[in-house]
């Protein structure tokens, strides 16, 4: 087990496990693909991309998972239950929490298997843009679901006790 990998595992993860707390926190399945002005992605379709995107850059590409991702289907869905966004999330949970502690320091010293559009990128920099990634479409999730829900809950999205443990597969 690779230092590097477990680590960008546990904060993926706990981005992941966040945003489903996000999904979990709306009172039905209709209001999580709701947008509100000035912000044209509803808390959804933030989940499906984070969850897509590490699918296929974690999953697919290092870990040779087979997922084969949809990105206009994760922008361009408008509706389906909430338990089905959540086993995105979940799916993505195990692409990560399996694939990242696995690889060898080699493969984060080098370059990621294939351009990233159209760059070359050093793996373990276009990993920690991952974690990046997922933290900012978090973010804009959990405005739009207070705003969408009129509930100020906090879905607990930076816990320092997730960084205690490692990610479970």
């Amino acid at each position: 087990m690779t230092e590097l990998g477990r680590n960008l595992a546990i904060l993926l993860v706990r981005e992941l496990e966040t945003f489903e707390r996000e999904i979990g926190l709306f009172g039905d399945d209709e209001s999580i693909w709701r947008t509100v002005s000035g912000c044209p992605n509803s808390t959804a379709n933030s989940a499906l991309h984070v969850a897509g995107n590490l699918r296929y850059y974690v999953g697919a590409v290092l870990g040779r998972t087979g997922y084969v991702r949809d990105r206009d289907h994760e922008f361009g869905r408008r509706s389906g239950r909430r338990s089905d966004v959540q086993a995105e999330l979940r799916a993505a949970i195990r692409d990560v929490a399996a694939t990242l502690p696995a690889l060898p320091d080699a493969v984060f010293a080098g370059d990621f298997p294939e351009p990233v559009n159209g760059q070359r990128l050093n793996t373990g920099r276009f990993l920690m843009h991952l974690c990046a990634h997922a933290a900012y479409h978090l973010g804009q999730a959990d405005y739009v679901r207070r705003a969408v829900t009129e509930d100020g809950r906090s879905s607990g999205p930076v816990p320092l006790s997730a960084l205690v443990a490692d990610p479970a597969p």
